[in-house]
């Protein structure tokens, strides 16, 4: 069997970014696996986890929209 089968060695991420806002930790993972990169987006509030899977050429449009929602309650 084929080790790039799946996630990346391991799982192991590319490169990862950690947001702390009050008691939720934010994972932020880019990784590739046979499909191609991704983004990882992992919630862990006192254990309980969720997460989120963003393929890369959504990222664009995903930036583009969280940049229009930052803006427009900052208009608020």
């Amino acid at each position: 069997m084929n080790q790039n089968s799946g996630e990346r060695m391991g799982s192991e991420p590319i490169a990862s970014e950690k947001v702390l806002i009050d008691r939720k930790m934010f994972f932020l993972d880019l990784k590739e696996n046979q499909r191609g990169r991704f983004l990882k987006i992992t919630e862990d509030v006192g254990g309980r986890r969720d997460t989120i899977m963003l393929p890369a050429p959504a990222f664009r449009d995903f930036l583009e929209a969280l940049q229009r929602l930052v803006e427009y309650e900052g208009n608020l």
